[in-house]
């Protein structure tokens, strides 16, 4: 009599509130508007920031104003806010600073945006697939403080809610990193070209645990090669 050939079945669950390993290889699916689908990030906690660089990959077919990362803190729920306003405007807020940067209308082919900032000076970037912005000035000499929660899909009117359905994003969003320090151009552009890349210091796409709520999906990044 043959053996009994054993299958095994592996299957990857994703359960509301509960918190999961790093997401590499990895896309974030936001299908609908909503008020209650998110993805936090758990990054490890940190004092301040006097500079950043935050990038990550996104399509989206949303000609309304969506939330691409939200930071926030008990004193301000937008310590740190990355908006896409309408087709082709991408607002920076940094606390009481906000910055509006025209970039090329968002569709339904990923592209990687990049934003830095550094407080000496109060520079911001944006980058999109490796081309840097105009330069401006925002948010000089101030920091961006730490014990804060960083969200995907939602901006946070409150720490940890607060959710609006119009703010909402719908559309995909993977390689979510973020550094405490201003990436060089040759840092961004390769980055840029390449699917996965070593991760931040900040936020590691690969390694940092996240919490998915509501209708998320995370599906394999078919397009990245390792």
């Amino acid at each position: 009599m043959k053996p009994f050939a054993t299958i095994v079945l592996l299957m990857c669950i994703y359960l509301s509130g509960s918190d999961s390993a790093g997401l590499h290889g990895k896309s974030v699916i936001f299908p609908t508007e909503t008020d209650n689908s998110y993805v936090r990030l758990n990054a490890p906690h940190f004092t301040s920031l006097n500079a950043f660089t935050v990038c990550l990959r996104a399509a989206t077919e949303a000609t309304r104003s969506f939330s691409l990362l939200s930071y926030a803190i008990r004193n301000s729920h937008n310590e740190l806010l990355i908006l896409h306003v309408g087709k082709t405007q991408l607002y920076v807020v940094l606390g009481s600073s906000e910055d509006r940067f025209y970039v090329p209308e968002m569709n339904s082919l990923l592209r990687h945006i990049c934003v830095t900032w550094e407080s000496k000076g109060g520079e911001i970037t944006v980058w999109v697939n490796g081309r840097r912005s105009a330069r401006k000035v925002g948010g000089k000499g101030r920091v961006v403080s730490g014990s804060g929660q960083f969200f995907l899909g939602q901006e946070q009117d409150s720490v940890g809610g607060s959710f609006d359905k119009s703010q909402s994003f719908v559309g995909e969003i993977t390689d979510v990193n973020m550094w405490d320090r201003v990436l060089k151009p040759n840092e961004i552009e390769l980055i840029s070209q390449s699917c996965f890349s070593s991760g931040g210091n900040i936020i590691d796409w690969g390694s940092t645990t996240f919490t998915p709520g509501g209708n998320v999906k995370i599906e394999n990044n078919n397009d990245c090669t390792f």
